[in-house]
């Protein structure tokens, strides 16, 4: 390797969270360490494209604070050379939702035997996965929400019947896409006759949708950075400036307020960050994870909604806040993520080393 580590910064991507990632790129490449890292930009454009150098460094320097300002670019390659021919030493993918944040990324850098930061292949997936992710959670004994799950061909063959699942959960319900985040096609409905237009709208993002019941109470966030022991953060609390807490609350018009830490007794805050490194060790996850929790009002139990393997990293974003209020300033949580990748990265290569033995040996 070189003198300093050349990280591929991967972004953009195929999702509906493309700028958004282009945000949280910009303020990744501005907190790494330049004595210790050597940034190199990948840039991924909507049709899943990749930038030339030349290009997707001008992209980068183009980012400004806020995804509605997110420069558009166009790709011309299947894939960027240089994670080919020995340009990067390890990659850091700030790709959220479908192809980045879903385990395909990760997948890509197993395949090309190159460490890459955050959770593996299968945490990934899982996590981006809201039916996976509750179903595991459930399994390990872990409070989450009520739910019901459809797909589109179980729309299209049996409407009614999943109709009739759906709306037996309590109202409000909470329609949204599986597999996406940044809230991007999600509605909150308070009665039968929105429902079907919530599911439609809901299935232009994704074929498999959920349908949760709403909790009323509060938003709770917990930043999760493994290490050993793993670092539970403070928790941070979203008070919604919408109706929930939805794309444009979170990006773009600067309603809701962030409070870190939340408002909480001594109790609560050592009880949601148990659970948050309890959600963390049974989706498998590694690296990082932010734990969305509900905490809910009629009885005072945290609820955990949901986990993100590749949160936010823009300048208003609670991972990297809540954890510098814990004490792991922005550039030191990079250094950790980059750390664990490369440790990560050898365990698996003596592991897979050990799987070649002849099977003589390995008997021994």
């Amino acid at each position: 390797m070189s003198a300093t580590l050349r990280v591929g910064l991967v972004f953009g991507g195929r999702s509906g969270e493309h700028e958004v990632s282009l945000v949280s790129a910009g303020s990744v490449a501005a907190a790494l360490d330049r004595s210790r890292y050597e940034v190199v930009p990948m840039a991924i454009d909507r049709a899943g494209r990749w930038a030339d150098p030349a290009a997707a460094s001008a992209v980068l320097a183009a980012v400004g604070a806020k995804p509605d300002r997110a420069p558009e670019f166009t790709g011309s390659a299947a894939l960027d050379p240089r994670l080919l021919d020995g340009s990067v030493d390890v990659v850091l993918p700030i790709l959220h939702g479908p192809f980045g944040e879903d385990g395909t990324i990760q997948g890509l850098c197993e395949v090309l035997d190159l460490p890459c930061a955050g959770c593996g292949v299968a945490a990934s997936a899982v996590t981006m996965d809201k039916v996976l992710s509750k179903r595991l959670l459930r399994e390990a004994g872990l409070p989450t929400p009520q739910f019901e799950a459809v797909t589109a061909a179980q729309w299209a063959r049996e409407r009614i019947r999943c109709e009739a699942r759906c709306l037996a959960l309590p109202f409000p319900l909470f329609v949204k896409p599986a597999r996406l985040g940044s809230s991007v096609g999600i509605s909150k409905i308070g009665s039968v006759e929105p429902f079907a237009a919530a599911v439609e709208a809901a299935f232009v993002y994704d074929d498999l949708v959920i349908v949760e019941e709403g909790i009323p109470g509060r938003e709770i966030e917990v930043a999760v950075l493994d290490g050993e022991p793993p670092l539970a953060s403070l928790p941070g609390e979203v008070v919604p400036g919408h109706e929930f807490y939805d794309y444009a609350d979170k990006y773009l018009d600067d309603a809701c307020r962030l409070l870190a830490p939340a408002p909480l007794e001594a109790e609560q805050v050592v009880e949601v960050q148990r659970l948050a490194l309890a959600g963390f060790a049974a989706l498998g996850c590694e690296g990082m994870a932010r734990v969305d929790f509900l905490l809910d009002s009629r009885d005072g139990r945290f609820l955990i909604n949901e986990l993100n393997s590749i949160p936010g990293f823009t300048p208003i974003s609670m991972f990297p806040r809540l954890l510098g209020l814990s004490g792991v300033a922005y550039p030191r949580i990079l250094d950790r993520l980059i750390d664990l990748a490369l440790a990560s990265h050898t365990a698996k290569r003596r592991l897979a080393a050990a799987a070649l033995r002849p099977l003589e040996e390995r008997a021994k």
